[in-house]
């Protein structure tokens, strides 16, 4: 049978391909909201984003696999076909998980960065959609394909790794 070599086999590759996904994400949107919020980059913005870096993974790596990405799955089965292709089934995937993780953390974001306020849900509204679109874009165009590539060159290695074990022991 054949195995899709851009994804996880199991659940070691798995927690690699979600942290490459999470830690690539993290990084980039983290610093986009903060760097916006402030409205420049300079010194203080960037220790202001290397303080929230750490409290962002952490959160993003405990809601993603439990909730978020237990919710995508599910509605990628609802909305595709066995026969269906890879691609459509990772665009799914991408985008049901990006809906849900980009409302959550935008007002988690929000509430990390400035506390909980009543001006809080306004932000969410004004900020969700724009951060909605630029992770959606980032995830498809690019955050997903190195982590994609990653699974690729590491079950190279693996596959090029038990040939040559296979070689050797039937000699």
């Amino acid at each position: 049978m054949h195995q899709e070599n851009r994804l996880p086999r199991n659940a070691k590759e798995g927690l690699l391909f979600g942290t490459i996904i999470s830690t690539l994400t993290v990084i980039f949107m983290t610093s986009l909201n903060i760097i916006l919020s402030f409205g420049e980059f300079n010194g203080e913005v960037a220790l202001t984003i290397l303080k929230a870096l750490p409290i962002i993974w952490v959160i993003v790596m405990i809601i993603e696999p439990t909730i978020f990405g237990r919710i995508a799955e599910a509605l990628v089965k609802k909305f595709t076909k066995p026969t269906d292709s890879f691609n459509s089934k990772i665009l799914f995937r991408i985008l049901f998980t990006v809906l849900g993780m980009s409302a959550a953390m935008t007002l988690i974001g929000d509430i990390v960065g400035n506390g909980f306020r009543m001006e809080i849900f306004s932000n969410w509204l004004t900020n969700w959609p724009r951060n909605f679109a630029i992770v959606l874009i980032a995830e498809s165009l690019v955050i997903q394909p190195i982590a994609r590539f990653a699974m690729v060159k590491l079950h190279e290695s693996q596959d090029g790794k038990a040939q040559a074990e296979a070689v050797v022991s039937t000699k």
